[in-house]
């Protein structure tokens, strides 16, 4: 089975309806099991909230976490970054996670792998800035030019890749395995506390679902 080439999109209506069950604490009905040949068990809390070369932006030591599963090359993942990160800002306590998810071809591999290269030298936050914030299809080339204008060192982040391969492979392998766990269909998608939301929200519906996951948390 391969994996799908398109976003999924939650309409309004649909939005609403998450909303109105993240409230109620009820599972959601918008995700349906992938199609891929093989099943993926759900993953567990801690392997979702707690693997240690998962980048973190945000308040590391926040008090709610929003997990996301996206695509460099993604319209929907760009188009949504700074409004979460405005979010995330404004919040001061959460902790985001952030999860490539390389499902739209060979060139968002590289762009993740490339992406995963530069936390050893301490530049991932530039460089999903670099990456995410772009408004055409990424190239291999591009992927360079962006890290570099970035102020990023592109042959370190090469040599670091080439040496951390097996690492950031495996990092990555895990994300798809999570995501398709949890029965996610497309990017961008979302773990926010406890909820899953398959699917983009405005700034007020994130600041909401963030509400009712602290809701949620202080009531367990």
């Amino acid at each position: 089975m391969t994996r799908r080439t398109s976003t999924t999109i939650i309409p309004a209506s649909s939005r609403r309806k998450v909303l109105s069950l993240l409230g109620a604490g009820a599972a959601l009905p918008l995700l349906s099991r992938p199609s891929r040949g093989e099943e993926a068990d759900e993953p567990d809390e801690a392997s979702v909230l707690r693997d240690p070369d998962a980048p973190v932006l945000g308040n590391p030591s926040g008090d709610i976490a929003i997990v996301e599963w996206f695509d460099y090359n993604c319209p929907y993942c760009r188009k949504l970054d700074p409004e979460l990160q405005q979010v995330v800002h404004d919040d001061g306590k959460v902790r985001w996670i952030l999860k490539e998810w390389p499902i739209l071809g060979p060139v968002s591999v590289a762009a993740a792998r490339m992406a995963l290269a530069t936390k050893y030298q301490d530049k991932y936050a530039k460089a999903h800035d670099a990456l995410i914030g772009v408004s055409s299809k990424l190239t291999e080339p591009r992927i360079d030019e962006l890290l570099a204008e970035a102020g990023i060192d592109v042959d370190r982040a090469r040599r670091d890749l080439s040496a951390n391969a097996k690492a950031i492979d495996a990092m990555l392998a895990r994300n798809d395995s999570q995501a398709r766990g949890l029965r996610f269909r497309g990017t961008p998608s979302f773990i926010v506390g406890k909820f899953r939301v398959p699917g983009v929200l405005t700034m007020a519906q994130f600041e909401q679902v963030i509400a009712d996951a602290r809701k949620a948390k202080a009531a367990n």
